[in-house]
């Protein structure tokens, strides 16, 4: 969905809601991302709690393409926040290039993060990976050229010091068909950057008992401490069958963005409604399971705070 379509949403959303007019305030409008994806219940979870304690419908959700849609889109002023990728708010903030990227955006101020997108590795039970190292010489689906989860993938063999030569066959397959290629045994493990709860984990731990594999060390250390948009996160355990212990991982994050010109006193509603009652606002999808309110104020984001809700962190002393 381009800015303009999202424009056209937002547009049919105020429409819809009583009382709203161009010439009143309306509601504070969030660009989010596919109806079946995460992002979007993730925009409906902020709006709800703000909605919940302004007591009228002060924030609604607008579905969107992802990312790019939404940056464009918040730009050119047809929404009031945005959820992005911690990958897509820094090249942003540094027009140094994600493809379709519409330059450096001046006015981009952080909120806050949401879930993470951990670089997950799932092996195999029976293929004798338990550590990164043991991915040398073994099959491993790297995902699809050019995707988000490639470039985590290749960005990792990078940080260990490795090329695509240290793996005894790369494949290349989509998401949606790794798993039945682990169990089936044409791969030993693959590489994928999801937010958990995941389809795409879950078929193989149900399906032939997979495992999760840790990412730590120096590698993961080196990605995180050179790449802004990166940050540590760990699954929780008991996520998927067979996988009782946490794993830690790095990789991206969901992150809420808006523009400095969006009044600040509307922002710090939105952040003190989200956080005065978190336990309320984590509850609401499983995805948020783990969030640590003083992290989400700073981990994943590289855009300036915005000034309300930096007023709030600093109410809080976490600034």
């Amino acid at each position: 969905m381009s800015a303009r379509l999202i424009a056209s949403a937002a547009l049919a959303l105020l429409l819809a809601i009583p009382g709203a007019s161009a010439q009143q305030a309306r509601p504070l409008l969030i660009g989010t991302g596919p109806v079946v994806g995460i992002y979007f219940p993730a925009g409906g979870a902020i709006c709800n709690m703000m909605n919940r304690a302004a007591g009228a419908p002060v924030c609604a959700v607008v579905p969107s393409e992802g990312s790019a849609a939404n940056l464009e889109a918040l730009k050119a002023g047809a929404i009031d926040l945005a959820i992005v990728q911690s990958d897509w708010q820094y090249h942003a903030v540094m027009a140094n290039g994600t493809e379709g990227a519409e330059g450096r955006f001046e006015g981009l101020r952080a909120v806050f993060s949401l879930h993470g997108e951990p670089v997950t590795i799932v092996a195999r039970a029976d293929a004798g990976i338990s550590s990164l190292e043991d991915l040398k010489g073994k099959r491993v689906n790297l995902g699809l050229p050019g995707s988000t989860g490639r470039v985590s993938a290749e960005a990792l063999l990078a940080a260990m010091g490795w090329s695509l030569k240290d793996l005894g066959t790369v494949a290349e397959l989509a998401p949606e068909h790794q798993p039945s290629a682990l169990c089936s045994g044409a791969i030993d493990a693959y590489i994928l950057p999801t937010a958990h709860p995941s389809g795409a984990v879950a078929e193989a731990t149900q399906g032939c008992g997979a495992r999760l594999v840790p990412i730590i060390g120096a590698p993961a250390e080196r990605l995180v401490s050179d790449n802004p948009f990166y940050a540590f996160t760990t699954i929780p355990g008991g996520t998927y069958r067979g996988n009782p212990d946490p794993v830690a991982s790095f990789g991206l994050k969901a992150t809420v963005v808006t523009r400095a010109d969006v009044d600040a006193e509307r922002i710090h509603a939105l952040v003190k409604a989200v956080f005065d009652d978190f336990p309320a606002f984590s509850a609401q999808h499983p995805a948020f399971a783990g969030l640590e309110p003083k992290a989400m104020a700073t981990d994943g984001n590289t855009a300036p705070s915005h000034e309300g809700a930096l007023r709030y962190y600093q109410e809080q002393g976490w600034r």
